[in-house]
């Protein structure tokens, strides 16, 4: 009786058991492979001094407003091959004021940085710039 749990059937309870270990080594692979990813590159830090803020307006409204300061401070990341080539016009900030007008309520906007591909903006210092509204 008890020998018939464990003979009974044999292949299919093999079958199985191999295909269970089979799921779980998958599972177990993918769940893994995101941590290695993340600490195996070694990220170069570096700061960007005065990166000069463009402004994005609409045609009729880009002269009128500005901002209280035309640089930022840029902290970006990335592999060290990267960060070796990577020049200052390659990181663009932008500030965007298309949607400002007189009866905005917001005068601090986020300055927004584009980076090449491979490279991750850390911090942007200052974050926000105060909008300048234009002299009367």
């Amino acid at each position: 009786m008890i020998r018939d749990i464990f003979v009974k059937d044999f292949g299919w309870k093999l079958f199985s058991l191999l295909l269970a270990g089979f799921i779980w080594y998958t599972v177990h692979k993918i769940i893994e492979e995101p941590k290695a990813a993340s600490v195996s590159p070694a990220y170069v830090p570096v700061t960007y001094g005065e990166v000069p803020v463009f402004i994005v307006a609409s045609a009729a409204d880009v002269h009128l407003y500005g901002v209280n300061s035309n640089t930022v401070s840029v902290n970006v990341s990335g592999a060290p091959e990267i960060m070796a080539v990577l020049q200052k016009n390659q990181i663009h900030a932008t500030v965007d004021l298309s949607d400002f007008g007189t009866n905005s309520k917001e005068l601090n906007r986020r300055v927004d940085v584009s980076v090449p591909w491979g490279v991750t903006v850390v911090s942007v210092e200052p974050a926000k710039l105060k909008v300048v509204p234009p002299k009367k």
